[in-house]
């Protein structure tokens, strides 16, 4: 059945909700089996242990801006009608709320797509952690915190600089660019095989890169055929977490979209996945200290993700795949502040209360991630 014939039958709304399930469990199932998660790259990565987690994240990295870069070529959909290029963006908000996003990330040990996953394989932690992310997220879009988003928001915009296309005012031409992403496809792929991922987690992470692409092509071709505007979207977790978290709170059959189907699609597919692999496993807080650093960071993650304008996903992929400017401030501001915060929480001030209490560093002192599988 072709979307047309779906819509005709069940409506655009209903056929933009059925896709974005469909697209979310693809990536809620290939993510967990991968491990996809840019806060284990980005610990990864600042620990100078260059492994199999930067691997999976530049696996889909690549992969989305590959798959992207093919359907312009292509003439499948036209990027610059996307939100990121077609309407004024916040370069401040996007450096700050990429700092603030970056920093939660690590304090909450996943980002807002890594705990929805973590969520439906019975981690209690991500769970609570992810609701409070998408409370925070609402109330930073429609609620008491969106005053001070605004304000954030408003002192640089790309307004300012009169254009969001990176690529258009970089000058760089689309070859060069199409170049520097295959070559960057291929060094993840050598990555992979040199860190010994494994055959099935380098083509999960292929799939969940894969996704981004699928998704600007479901929306494009939603857009030619739907009676009423459709918006050309990809894969985010900050407004559709909202948004998901608003439908159970409203009135039945009031807010029906791509994004409220795709969380719930997300859960569907990471739970189907880690239930056939015998991975699901209930997992608590291992104490107050422990959650209370979770939900700071959940917090600091759903507002740094509205102010940014996406999350590591919605700016750090789907934006960078567009070569959006702002998604690229903000991927660069995550990476810089999940390092900072891990360095600074999870590196310093352990070893500073080791020493006050004069234990053994090297008997205290975890150099690898104390959390690789968050």
């Amino acid at each position: 059945m072709n979307l047309e014939l779906l819509a005709d039958r069940f409506g655009d709304n209903v056929t933009l909700l059925i896709g974005g399930a469909v697209i979310g469990a693809i990536f809620g199932g290939f993510a967990q089996q991968s491990r996809f998660c840019l806060r284990a790259a980005a610990v990864e990565f600042s620990r100078g242990q260059i492994g199999g987690k930067m691997a999976i994240w530049l696996i889909v990295f690549s992969t989305a801006i590959a798959g992207t870069m093919l359907l312009t070529s292509l003439d499948m959909f036209t990027a610059t009608e996307a939100r990121q290029l077609a309407s004024p963006q916040s370069l401040s908000g996007a450096a700050l709320g990429g700092l603030l996003f970056g920093t939660g990330m690590v304090l909450a040990r996943g980002c807002s797509s890594r705990l929805l996953v973590l969520s439906a394989t019975g981690n209690l932690r991500a769970l609570l952690s992810g609701l409070v992310f998408a409370v925070v997220a609402q109330a930073s879009l429609h609620g008491f915190l969106s005053p001070v988003r605004d304000a954030l928001a408003a002192p640089l915009t790309t307004l300012t600089i009169g254009s969001n296309d990176l690529l258009a005012m970089s000058g760089i031409p689309d070859w060069v660019a199409s170049a520097a992403v295959v070559i960057g496809l291929l060094a993840s792929l050598s990555l992979a095989i040199w860190r010994r991922i494994g055959i099935w987690k380098t083509i999960a992470a292929f799939a969940v890169g894969a996704c981004i692409p699928l998704a600007w092509l479901f929306t494009s071709a939603m857009t030619s055929i739907a009676f009423e505007p459709v918006q050309l979207k990809s894969l985010s977790f900050t407004g559709p977490s909202a948004d998901t978290l608003m439908l159970f709170l409203s009135r039945p059959g009031s807010m029906i979209d791509f994004d409220v189907g795709l969380v719930p699609g997300v859960f569907i597919g990471a739970f189907v996945a880690a239930w056939a692999t015998g991975e699901l496993e209930l997992q608590g807080f291992e104490g107050g200290d422990s959650m209370r650093r979770y939900l700071a960071g959940a917090a600091l993650m759903g507002f740094g993700g509205m102010l940014a304008g996406g999350c590591a996903v919605g700016a750090g992929v789907t934006g960078a795949s567009i070569f959006a400017l702002t998604a690229w401030v903000t991927l660069f501001a995550i990476w810089l502040a999940a390092a900072t915060t891990d360095w600074v929480v999870d590196r310093k001030l352990p070893e500073l209360r080791a020493r006050g209490r004069g234990t053994n560093l090297g008997a205290q002192i975890q150099i690898t991630d104390p959390h690789p599988g968050i």
